[in-house]
């Protein structure tokens, strides 16, 4: 089984959309009655407002793999990304080390950006 599609709550779709396409760098697959869906790898990602009170809630911590940590969290910045902390490394399993940067979307969700180096 895999996760076929992710909801994040947000307060302002299009100014989430303007992020997570213009400085995430997902592609926008498209936007419907205030919902709008991205592609990122094999699972969607739906930006919405919460349907009910029950719903409405910070989302979870998204982790964003990535080849390069470094170039990817220059590139953010440059896009105007606010980063809460900057690279580091989380975890090493024996030849394998963990690195991670989080940083805040426009809605005030927290996510992360990650890379595991093998040396």
């Amino acid at each position: 089984m895999k996760i076929g599609q992710i909801a994040v709550n947000v307060e302002n779709v299009e100014r989430a959309v303007e992020f997570y396409r213009d400085v995430l760098g997902l592609p926008l697959l498209f936007k419907k009655n205030g919902l709008a869906f991205f592609q990122c790898e094999d699972t969607r990602l739906l930006l919405s407002k919460p349907e009910s009170e029950e719903f409405d809630h910070p989302s979870s911590v998204l982790y964003f793999k990535v080849d390069n940590l470094q170039t990817e969290v220059a590139r953010m910045k440059d896009a105007g990304a606010i980063f809460i902390d900057e690279p580091h490394m989380v975890a090493k399993m024996e030849n394998t080390e963990t690195w991670m940067a989080f940083f805040k979307d426009t809605e005030g969700n927290t996510h992360a950006l990650m890379c595991e180096i093998t040396s």
